[in-house]
């Protein structure tokens, strides 16, 4: 397990990388006028108990799914596992998916993703659930850094179509770590 400075560093370099594409014209998913008054994205503090070495159980022949999503799109999803943790005290457990579009591109082959919700959804982190990337573990563990979950796009602007969290992936404790409901001010 990496030292709490390394966590930290890391997450520093995620977020930094967050609000350098949210301030970029060419990559935001900022309307215009929220982009001209962009400061930067507000995230929880950094808490390394945040940092989670799960247990992979993975879900081998699952069959595709078509994931709902914000609008009539229907992306083509797999579950690829779970990952089965302690947190806050608590057994957890969240499902892995596998975005079977993506499988193709080299750049996120290796590209798992997290949806979920939590009981700060609605108050202190949008509402519609927050997002983790994770990476294709080797062997029976992954990491889990709940310091990098972020909005999906349509937080930000209505006009983007995004994966809404299935209801398995709904955490029952508050998850104070990641990036916080946008405040435009």
């Amino acid at each position: 397990m990496p030292s709490a400075n390394q966590i930290i560093n890391e997450v520093h370099d995620f977020q930094d990388d967050l609000n350098l594409n949210y301030g970029d014209k060419e990559e935001s998913p900022l309307t215009d006028e929220d982009l001209n008054a962009f400061k930067g994205l507000q995230f929880f503090e950094i808490d390394t108990s945040y940092y989670v070495i799960a247990k992979f159980v993975e879900t081998p022949n699952t069959a595709p799914f078509k994931m709902k999503t914000t609008t009539d799109r229907l992306p083509i999803y797999r579950k690829f596992g779970e990952a089965h943790f302690q947190l806050q005290g608590k057994d957890q457990v969240l499902s892995i998916f596998q975005n079977l579009g993506l499988m193709e591109d080299p750049e996120y082959e290796d590209y798992l993703f997290v949806p979920f919700t939590d009981e700060t959804n609605g108050s202190e982190s949008y509402g519609g659930g927050r997002y983790l990337d994770v990476e294709m573990p080797e062997g029976d563990r992954m990491i889990i850094n709940f310091n990098k979950a972020y909005n999906p796009y349509c937080a930000y602007n209505a006009k983007y179509s995004c994966p809404i969290p299935p209801s398995e992936n709904h955490l029952d404790i508050e998850i104070k770590a990641g990036v916080k409901a946008y405040d435009k001010h």
